[in-house]
């Protein structure tokens, strides 16, 4: 069974300093990476790395950024067929990550706001397709039905908050949120699974405990988590049983350097859980 996710790419341009700017404050920083991100791709990219069998579709433009999203995509080892071109600029985004490992960020949409979904195809076999709000909302509203009409699952990462149609909310099966989020999204009608970072997940009436590990960033942690536990329900898991893999995954995740959690395998997150389990 496979995976397909549809949704945002950037580049993201991650400046590490001691603190986020106040207004009219300007901040001597002491690095800069250039990081894979967007939300779709982010979590693609983590559930092809853990094992899953990924299909991705998105849009990227005609720059050195967008050379670079390819590049991550192809490297990750999942079907990026349904890739498309812009000729326009790539999304980006520009995050500030202080001492603590919080971070702020802007984002700029560019090419994601272009994604032409009557090309999107959802893949045969596919079991579940995850979405999220950096796209347009037609956007998922048209996949969405499209993967009704097959009797495929649909997930929602409703970040960030915006106004989500009845009609749309009717053909989603599972919408993750964080703290934040879920005040935004106060339903009942909903099914919500709710991520409160160290302090755990709530999902159907249930409370997970989180792990504690020190922080270098938590730039990323959500799509780990979303990328995560997706990985583990194609491969057979129900959400509940899936909710301690991915747990371990965003707390290993936010516990590496950058350049190091491209090297992230499901064994390493077992071995992390089993560890964590021990103590």
């Amino acid at each position: 069974m496979s995976l397909f996710v549809v949704g945002a790419l950037h580049l993201d341009v991650v400046l590490r300093a001691p603190h986020l700017p106040v207004l009219d404050e300007t901040v001597t920083g002491r690095s800069v990476d250039y990081v894979f991100g967007g939300k779709g791709g982010n979590q693609a990219v983590a559930a092809a790395r853990l094992g899953a069998e990924v299909s991705f579709a998105g849009r990227a433009g005609a720059d050195s950024f967008g050379d670079m999203i390819r590049a991550e995509l192809k490297n990750a080892g999942l079907d990026h067929r349904q890739l498309q071109s812009d000729a326009g600029p790539s999304g980006m985004s520009a995050a500030i990550v202080d001492d603590q490992g919080e971070y702020g960020a802007v984002i700029v949409s560019a090419a994601n706001l272009n994604i032409d979904a009557d090309a999107i195809v959802v893949p045969e076999g596919t079991q579940l397709v995850v979405l999220q709000n950096e796209i347009p909302q037609a956007v998922n509203t048209a996949i969405a039905q499209k993967a009704k009409a097959l009797g495929v699952q649909v997930w929602l990462n409703a970040a960030p908050v915006r106004a989500l149609p009845d009609a749309f909310v009717c053909l989603i099966d599972l919408i993750i949120v964080n703290r934040v989020e879920a005040a935004a999204y106060p339903s009942p009608s909903m099914p919500l699974l709710e991520t409160l970072g160290a302090d755990g997940v709530r999902y159907d009436q249930q409370f997970y405990p989180g792990h504690s590990v020190e922080v270098v960033s938590t730039h990323g942690a959500g799509d780990m988590f979303v990328g995560a536990l997706a990985s583990r329900v194609v491969s057979g898991a129900d959400v509940a049983g899936a909710i301690s893999f991915a747990q371990a995954a965003a707390a290993l995740h936010i516990s590496m350097p950058l350049h190091a959690r491209a090297d992230i395998t499901a064994r390493k997150v077992e071995d992390f859980l089993a560890a964590q389990r021990s103590r």
